[in-house]
Formats: C-alpha cells, sequence, structure tokens
C-alpha cells in the first residue's frame, strides 16, 4: 500500500516515518535529526493533520530531553499534547502522553509522570507497537523504583517481552538494563544465588551487545552494561574474579573512548581506583583517581558531583595510610565540590518547580478556555432555541429574549470577573509559593551548615586524639561513640520536619554529655520534663541556646566555682506551646558581653533559630523567645525562655 501524508498503512503515516527517522539520528548527528523532524512538523502543519503534529511534536520533545534542553523540551511536549487534545486519534495520543509523561519525570513530578506513562503504555499496548511499549514500560520500572519492588519488577519484565517481540536490538538492551537494575539492587541482601543470577543476566545482555553492536544507536547502554556486570564482580563474593572485573572495564573503557562517552569512561576509572584501594596498592589507587579528577577538570563543564566523589576516594585512602596532612589537602576540595553540588541540587529544585508551576498554570488556563467554550456553544443553541420560539410570539419572545439577554450577560461578566480574580490569585499563589520556598530552602542550607559549631568538631576531635594519645582507650571509645551518635542525629533530624520532645531530651542529653568530657565535667545538668514525651515540636531548635549557656556562661567560670544547667519543659495545652527554660548559674548577660572581643559577631545558629520562629509567629501568635539575667537574690546566671508551637 502507498503511503501518503494523509493515508495511513499499518498505523504509520510517511510524516511519522520521516520524523522516526530523524530522531534515530539523536545520538550520531543531532542538528541533522532535528532539521529532519522540523520538516515533518511543518508538513503535518501544512497539511493540518492534527495527528501527525502530536507525533512530530513528541519526537522533537524527546530528542530535546537528551540534549537536557529544558524549554524546547517543555514546548514540543505541550505542543504534541495539545494537537492530540484536537483528534481522535489514539496513536497521537499514546505519543502527547508518552511526551508529557517523560516531561514530568525529567522535573520531578512522579506522581503525573506516571499518570501519563501509563496512559501511552495502555494506548501503545492497544495498537501492538512493541518498541515503544518496551521503552515506556522500561521507564515505568525506572518511576516506581525503589518504592514498589514488585510494581519495578513488573513492568521491566513485560519491557523486556515487548522488546524480544519487537526483535530490536536497540529495544532489547534497553529493557534489559531495566531488568538488570532490579536484580543488580537484589544482590545487596548478601544472597550468593541472587548474585549468581544477576552476573549470569548481564553476561549474556554483553554478549547480546557485543553481536549486535552495529545495530545498537545508543551505544553509552553497552558501556552501561559492561559498568554494571563490574561492579557485581567488585561487590560479589571475595576474593573478587579480578581477570573478570578488569576485563569489563577494559571493555568499558575501549566502547567509550571509541565513540567518546565520557560518563562510562568516568565510570570505569573510579571503579578500577577502587578496586585497587580495596585490594591495598594504594599508589595505583591514587594514581587513578588523581587521572579522573584531571579528566574532568579537563572538559569544558564541571561535573561537581563526580570531583566530590574522586576527592572522597583519596580522602579515605589517605585515612587508611594515616596520612592526615594529605587527608585535611583533599577534604578542602572535597567540601567545596560538595557545596557546589548542593547548590547546583537546590538550584535544580527551584527550576522544576518552577517548571511544573507553569505546567499546571497552562493546564488551568486551558481548562478555562474549554469552559468558555462549552458556554459559547451552549449560547448558541439557546440563541437558536430563541429564533424558533419567536416565529409562534414575536412580541412574548422579544420580552424573553430581552431578559435572556440580560441574564447571560451578567453570566458572561461575572465569568470575566471570576477569571479575572483567578488569574490575580494565581500571581499571589506563584510569588508566594516562590517566596517561600526560597525562605525554606536558604534556611535548610544555613541549618545545615551551622548544625554543629566547627569549634566543637574541632576540640572534640583533638580530644579524641589526646586520650589515644594517653592510651585512655575506653574514655576515647566512649567519647567517639558519643560523638557519632550525635552528629548522625544532627543530620536526621535536619531532614525532618518534626521530630517528638523524647528524641530532642535524648539529643540534647547526648550534646551535654559531650560537652561534658570536653571541659573535664566542670559543670553538671538537670532536664526536668514535665510535659508528654510524645508531643511533636520542630527540630533543632533548643540546642543553639543550650551551646551558648555552656559556651558563654558556664565555660568563663572560675575553676573554683562548679556550673549547672537546667533545662526544663512544660506544655500549655490551651495555646498548643511547649514551654523550655534554660537556666545556668555562668558569668551571667553583662558579664559576657564586657568579655567579647567583637560586639558585632552573632551566632549563625541563634541567628537562623530567631528566623525560625519569626517564621512559625504566622501560625503560633504565642510563638516568642525570651532571653534575662537571673535575678541577684538568685545569684548570677541567664534565664532563657522558649515559647514553642506542638506540631
Amino acid at each position: 500500500m502507498l503511503i501518503s501524508g494523509g493515508v495511513r498503512a499499518q498505523g504509520i503515516s510517511a510524516t511519522e516515518k520521516s520524523a522516526r527517522e530523524g530522531y534515530a539520528k539523536r545520538f550520531t548527528d543531532s542538528t541533522a535529526s532535528i532539521r529532519i523532524q522540523l520538516e515533518a512538523l511543518h508538513l503535518a502543519e501544512e497539511q493540518k493533520n492534527k495527528a501527525d503534529q502530536a507525533i512530530c511534536g513528541a519526537y522533537l520533545a524527546m530528542t530535546h530531553r537528551r540534549l537536557l534542553h529544558l524549554k524546547e523540551f517543555t514546548r514540543y511536549a505541550e505542543l504534541s499534547h495539545l494537537a492530540a487534545d484536537a483528534t481522535t486519534d489514539n496513536r497521537a495520543k499514546a505519543y502527547a502522553a508518552w511526551a508529557m509523561g517523560s516531561l514530568r519525570s525529567y522535573i520531578d513530578d512522579k506522581s503525573k509522570a506516571l499518570d501519563y506513562l501509563l496512559e501511552a503504555y495502555g494506548l501503545f499496548t492497544q495498537l501492538e507497537a512493541y518498541d515503544l511499549c518496551a521503552k515506556i514500560g522500561a521507564d515505568i520500572s525506572y518511576l516506581f523504583s525503589p518504592g514498589s519492588e514488585e510494581k519495578v519488577k513488573k513492568y521491566a519484565d513485560a519491557a523486556l517481552a515487548y522488546a524480544e517481540k519487537s526483535g530490536e536490538p536497540e529495544n532489547i538492551l534497553h529493557a534489559r538494563l531495566a531488568v538488570g537494575s532490579y536484580l543488580l539492587d537484589r544482590t545487596a541482601s548478601g544472597d550468593r544465588g541472587q548474585w549468581q543470577e544477576a552476573v549470569t543476566f548481564f553476561r549474556e545482555t554483553t554478549e547480546l551487545a557485543e553481536k549486535e553492536d552495529t545495530k545498537i544507536i545508543s551505544k553509552s547502554n553497552i558501556g552501561i552494561a559492561y559498568i554494571n556486570l563490574a561492579v557485581l564482580y567488585l561487590n560479589g563474593p571475595k576474593p573478587t574474579d579480578e581477570q573478570a572485573f578488569l576485563s569489563c572495564l577494559e571493555k568499558a573503557s575501549a566502547i567509550s573512548q571509541r565513540y567518546e562517552l565520557k560518563n562510562v569512561y568516568r565510570s570505569a576509572i573510579g571503579l578500577r581506583g577502587q578496586f585497587f584501594l580495596e585490594k591495598g596498592e594504594y599508589r595505583i589507587a591514587e594514581n587513578l583517581f588523581k587521572t579522573g579528577i584531571a579528566y574532568q577538570q579537563a572538559l569544558p563543564y564541571k561535573d561537581n558531583y563526580l570531583l566530590a566523589a574522586f576527592y572522597g576516594s583519596l580522602k579515605e585512602l589517605a585515612a587508611r595510610e594515616k596520612d592526615y596532612a594529605a587527608y585535611y589537602a583533599y577534604d578542602v576540595p572535597f567540601l567545596r565540590y560538595n557545596q557546589l553540588k548542593y547548590d547546583e541540587s537546590t538550584q535544580q529544585m527551584l527550576q522544576n518547580a518552577d517548571a511544573r508551576f507553569e505546567s499546571d498554570k497552562k493546564a488551568t488556563r486551558i481548562t478555562q478556555l474549554e469552559q468558555e467554550n462549552h458556554l459559547q456553544k451552549k449560547n448558541k443553541l439557546l440563541g437558536y432555541g430563541i429564533a424558533a420560539v419567536l416565529l409562534t410570539g414575536l412580541v412574548f419572545m422579544y420580552r424573553s429574549y430581552y431578559y435572556r439577554q440580560r441574564y447571560f450577560q451578567n453570566r458572561e461578566d461575572i465569568l470575566q470577573q471570576q477569571q479575572a480574580n483567578n488569574e490575580l490569585r494565581m500571581q499571589l499563589m506563584e510569588k508566594e509559593t516562590l517566596e517561600n520556598l526560597a525562605d525554606k530552602l536558604s534556611l535548610e542550607r544555613r541549618l545545615l551548615q551551622s548544625q554543629m559549631d566547627p569549634h566543637f568538631i574541632f576540640n572534640a576531635l583533638g580530644n579524641i586524639q589526646g586520650m589515644i594519645l594517653k592510651q585512655d582507650t575506653a574514655l576515647a571509645v566512649s567519647y567517639l561513640s558519643k560523638f557519632a551518635r550525635l552528629s548522625r542525629r544532627m543530620l536526621e533530624h535536619s531532614r525532618m520536619e518534626k521530630i517528638t520532645l523524647e528524641d530532642e531530651i535524648a539529643t540534647l542529653k547526648n550534646y551535654i554529655e559531650l560537652q561534658q568530657l570536653r571541659l573535664n565535667n566542670s559543670f553538671d545538668y538537670h532536664i526536668d520534663n514535665q510535659a508528654s514525651t510524645a508531643l511533636q515540636l520542630p527540630p533543632l531548635l533548643i540546642q543553639p541556646f543550650v551551646e551558648n549557656a555552656i559556651e558563654h556562661g558556664l565555660k568563663p567560670l572560675a575553676d573554683t566555682q562548679y556550673g549547672l544547667l537546667t533545662v526544663r519543659f512544660n506544655e500549655q495545652s490551651d495555646d498548643h506551646i511547649l514551654v523550655c527554660t534554660i537556666t545556668d548559674n555562668g558569668i551571667g548577660l553583662t558579664e559576657s558581653r564586657r568579655r567579647k572581643t567583637d560586639d558585632s559577631h552573632q551566632s549563625l545558629s541563634t541567628k537562623i533559630t530567631d528566623e525560625r520562629l519569626l517564621l512559625m509567629l504566622k501560625d503560633n501568635p504565642h510563638t516568642r523567645l525570651e532571653v534575662r539575667e537571673q535575678p541577684a537574690t538568685d545569684g548570677q546566671g541567664t534565664i532563657v525562655t522558649l515559647y514553642i508551637p506542638i506540631i
């Protein structure tokens, strides 16, 4: 059968065929790929064929996704979606759902991504488009990971079955990587049988890739298969099969150099370095890690995540050799690239949030336009009915028509006013959402930076070193255990919206006991809790004030005076407030300020806590902070009272 722009054979038009040919060139010649697809899209627009417009738009969107062009990716995905809504062609609707699902996945909107991709998967299954079912099934399995192992396996296995039906090596390799992903995750349990099953599967995968190399467009998938097999050998039963492990890395490196696959090459270097590090050949491992760093820095773009990983491996190597000077030298760039990685992640979160907001905003606007069109159609039908009735009674229908027109005009005015109100409300929501998100991210970033005073960390490590040198092993182990537990709690709590009072008290005890050890037990403490330990409150609010009481109140006391720190908790259930009172018998506010050499300095953690309390004031007007000196009759010292909202 002859195929033309408007006639379909086996469900594929000449325009779609042209778009597919352009899409197939996305790895070898991206410029030619986009040019061919744009020509197909312009032809579909000239022919006013909405189905082909939707399909061409979907292919263009997926091409721009590979090139990381979010703006163009969004534009063509939405173009495909709008064109598909104007047709009843299920193939066009499937392509549009595929493009929109991929867009939502790209901007981390997993829930809507699954809705779109499952819709596309169902439509392509009905159309028996096995190649596309394989691609989408694999993508769905990745979205369900790691939440639902059962669904990950279901869609990955289905993707492989559809890929084998299509007979295309490119799709088979893509689907096998999805299946291999969950097999690789299973090996974490340490079961030797599951490890052997994964190794056998990846060996078969690499053999398929070697056999069908010329038919596989995405060469990076071949390299990834070898990298995954190398990871299995490295993490498998000991001793490691060195010959098989190094053979996989050599093949991965050869493929990466042949096709300029930078990510595969860097992974091969990192795995080889880890292997020699575990083997104890530190100089070889060090050279490999430094080679990876030099290679990455020579590229026109910087992968901060990878650079941080390489420097982290060098730190581990220095720690094993007990070369603390080298450890410090590697720690400086490690912290810098780690911070840059965090900043990039934050920026990406903001960008994705903005993209999701704009996409939802457009969807809301489309719904409003559909409602307006529906209302206009209803008005036309009513007009025709009025005209028919006018034939039977001109005078009566004139009055009826007049009042009806006024009624619908009022409705139209109300609708326009509602639309204007909705647009204003959306603008206000957009501004408020972005401001709140920016404030929250800023506070989180700064809170992470100030979770523990760097001076406290350095002093703690110095104390541990001193105990080890004095051969006081038991005390050093106890101190290190408390320090590790405190660090873990701080990191865990910084990622949580709320914690129980019981957890907060446990963290405070751990911190105060560490300070006691650091200050040679120069003070005692007492925690009096009159509230329910199951109460929920924001994390990391109280510790900064306890730290101030110890550092600025108790620590400067004379050697002859013994310090006392008291922390009391009381619940005001009527106001939904937890009252925390921190009392010390230290030198007092006046004397502490007199001794300070830099009056402009303010504790970062205390400042952030003040800002957090100010934000909480919006939800609970009783939130506040009071700081005062103890009455002269009770001796010297300071009293800090926190009114914390109960969540």
